[in-house]
């Protein structure tokens, strides 16, 4: 089994947690995640993850409401998915977070 985990400074107070573990070459575990500064703690912003046995994505407003979003798609595929997403449309998601939409 493999893992990988980093986290990456994206702008001030932002940033990108990221893991995943991977056996026999397929993603088994994963979350990619993007979070802000606010408020004196890292508060998740939007999440890709694999929790509950499923692909999904979350999606935070910053009173706390989630909306999830079942991913018709492999392990492998979100993981992808969900760098390239969080790494184009980062400021997008904090603004609309910040604005509390």
């Amino acid at each position: 089994m493999g893992v990988t985990e980093y986290v990456i400074p994206l702008g001030e107070n932002t940033r990108k947690r990221h893991y995943h573990e991977i056996v026999r070459g397929k993603v088994t575990r994963f979350t990619v995640q993007l979070e802000v500064f606010v408020s004196d703690k890292w508060q998740v912003v939007i999440r890709y993850d694999a929790a509950h046995g499923f692909a999904h994505i979350d999606r935070y407003q910053i009173d706390g409401k989630r909306v999830k979003k079942e991913l018709y798609m492999d392990f492998d595929e979100v993981l992808t998915l969900a760098d390239e997403d969080i790494k184009e449309n980062w400021k997008t998601y904090k603004n609309v977070f910040l604005e509390g939409k």
